[in-house]
């Protein structure tokens, strides 16, 4: 059984001095003290901040310049587009700056590039056809960072560009004065305004932010500037959008990000968008209880597909719908692509394990997979699954259109683009940040570029032990309804602010019945130290369960278990949570890891 490595948060705070403070219990100060507060005003941010605790979009660099010149571009009636990108977070951008810039009184309309025929981001041909369409001004969103060429080409047709991105900053290596120490000089594209919170110079106090934030602060800054009415109204709604691509863009749910999450989530139950309230009634969610997990794995999915299997305009034609009729065909269509993305995802998974165990890739630290005949939209996705299931820096790599395009996704300690700039001549095109990037090469570099990736990786194979983060090593016996209430001051959860695991030593397995329609979770009833009975569900691989308890106590140790014959000791982690089923609330104790 492939083991892990489990370790207990020891981070130091006066628990229960928080605890008085902010009418909490120690167990929660501990846990918020393991998400890296270390102030009390962090903590008081975290439990009840709001919009006006969020930061000015002035602090933004260039952001002064970039209002100045689309007001004028808008006053001057100047045509303006939006140039997005075929992911959630690029749609919701482009909706933002699109309809932001409508209420403005503005000539906009919007380009989003195919992921087969364009590739990511600005290319020549939209700067080629935006000059042949009279376009006068050109504002990117949740791209245009890496774009130096074509913005350098949009300047020779006279159409002035305004950038806005959160993505990585170009750089190169170089000497510093001749001493042999390099330094990092930053790459910028020559936009009029660039509007990018990784930039060295750019004074933001939250990076991590994703590209429809950045969008949604540029609308606040115009809001402001303006003194428009019919912009401060939309803002409401330009949230929702920055919260829904806050979490599909996967950032991390900490300071800014946690406050637009939860208020955004809050608006987005009762809203007024007919495609989202259109993409919610075609899932089958209810809007007052949608969660981050139906923004990560529901609707972002649906407005994802049609970037992989189609084209993103329909995505974005959703989100624009003026009836009730064309969302809900739009929202039909999108599951309907979503569901297909699912099989195919399925098969290209299974495709890249094979890959793997055929070329005995059991001793690369990076995985480089070359899947000629998936569908390269699938490839990021793909990736992501066989780097949850290995604990590896993946590469999923397809043939294209032209040549070779493949996606990343990392572990943590390896920054992605850092080590993709090492081997920066093996691509035609890249880009991405620490976890995740994008790639275009040829064909007869993927083995050069595997070997040398994994020449320089500098992870050891200690890295790819699965970690599990304890917050508290907790007796079941403490995890009570009172507890679980209190855990929701916490949410909404999700990368950055995970749901808190507790863990317990010494529980005997007694008894176990499997569960679901499918029989694919089990409920179980373990005795602890103190003699108490509990239950414990479990939603993970049972087979994988079953094994474990077989090597570990003997072949008839599952059936022993699921016959109520069990007398088997282990330790858990495990989630403490409500769950409500046909409109009854009740506690649920769910196990996450064992050994």
């Amino acid at each position: 059984m492939e083991q892990e490595k489990w370790f207990v948060a020891a981070k130091k705070a006066d628990f229960e001095a928080w605890g008085r403070q902010f009418g909490i219990s120690p167990i929660l100060a501990r846990i918020l003290r393991n998400r890296d507060l270390t102030e009390e005003g962090q903590v008081q941010k975290f439990l009840h901040g709001s919009l006006e605790d969020c930061y000015s979009p002035w602090l933004l660099k260039d952001m002064d310049k970039a209002a100045a010149e689309i007001l004028e571009a808008v006053s001057e009636g100047r045509f303006i587009r939006v140039i997005g990108d075929y992911d959630v977070d690029g749609i919701c951008s482009s909706y933002i700056l699109t309809r932001g810039l409508q209420l403005l009184g503005a000539r906009v309309d919007t380009a989003i590039p195919h992921r087969i025929h364009d590739g990511y981001g600005l290319n020549d041909s939209l700067i080629e056809e935006a000059a042949g369409d009279g376009v006068g001004m050109i504002v990117t969103c949740d791209n245009g960072i890496a774009a130096a060429p074509q913005i350098e080409l949009a300047g020779s047709y006279g159409i002035k560009v305004i950038v806005t991105d959160h993505h990585e900053v170009p750089f190169v290596l170089e000497d510093k004065s001749g001493t042999g120490e390099e330094i990092r000089r930053e790459l910028l594209p020559p936009a009029l305004a660039v509007i990018d919170p990784k930039q060295e110079q750019c004074s933001y106090p939250f990076a991590g932010i994703c590209g429809a934030a950045v969008a949604f602060k540029v609308m606040g800054a115009l809001a402001e500037r303006t003194g428009s009415d019919r912009l401060k109204a939309a803002m409401g709604e330009f949230l929702e959008f920055a919260a829904l691509a806050t979490v599909c863009d996967v950032m991390e749910l900490k300071d800014e990000n946690r406050i637009l999450v939860k208020e955004g989530l809050a608006r987005l139950r009762n809203t007024g968008n007919l495609g989202l309230r259109s993409l919610m009634e075609v899932n089958g969610i209810e809007p007052e209880k949608l969660s981050v997990y139906h923004l990560g794995f529901v609707l972002g999915p649906c407005l994802n597909a049609t970037g992989r299997l189609d084209t993103a305009g329909r995505a974005l034609e959703l989100l624009q719908s003026g009836t009730k009729a064309d969302a809900m065909n739009a929202a039909r269509e999108l599951k309907d692509l979503n569901d297909s993305r699912k099989s195919l995802t399925s098969k290209g998974v299974a495709q890249a394990e094979g890959y793997i165990q055929e070329h005995h890739m059991e001793r690369d630290k990076v995985l480089v997979v070359f899947l000629p005949q998936v569908h390269e939209s699938l490839a990021g996705i793909i990736a992501g699954r066989v780097r949850e299931r290995y604990n590896h820096p993946v590469f999923i790599l397809t043939q294209g259109e032209e040549g070779v395009k493949g996606s990343g996704r990392s572990v943590e300690g390896y920054h992605m683009y850092d080590a993709m700039t090492e081997v920066k001549r093996y691509f035609t095109k890249f880009g991405g940040h620490a976890m995740a990037a994008g790639l275009s090469m040829k064909e007869e570099d993927i083995e050069p570029f595997r070997e040398e990736l994994n020449r320089n990786c500098r992870l050891s194979e200690e890295d790819f032990i699965p970690r599990v983060h304890i917050d508290v090593p907790m007796p079941l016996v403490y995890a009570d309804e009172e507890l679980a209430g209190e855990l929701e001051l916490l949410e909404p959860f999700g990368v950055g602010n995970p749901k808190p695991l507790f863990a317990q030593r010494d529980l005997i397995f007694q008894a176990g019945v499997r569960m679901g329609a499918n029989k694919n979770f089990a409920r179980f009833k373990v005795k602890t130290p103190e003699g108490a009975i509990k239950q414990l569900v479990y939603f993970g691989d049972l087979e994988r369960f079953d094994l474990f308890l077989e090597e570990k106590y003997g072949v008839e140790s599952a059936a022993q278990l699921y016959g109520g014959l069990g007398t088997f000791r282990m330790s858990v982690v495990y989630r403490l949570g409500k769950n409500t089923y046909r409109g009854k609330t009740e506690l649920q104790l769910v196990m996450q890891h064992y050994c």
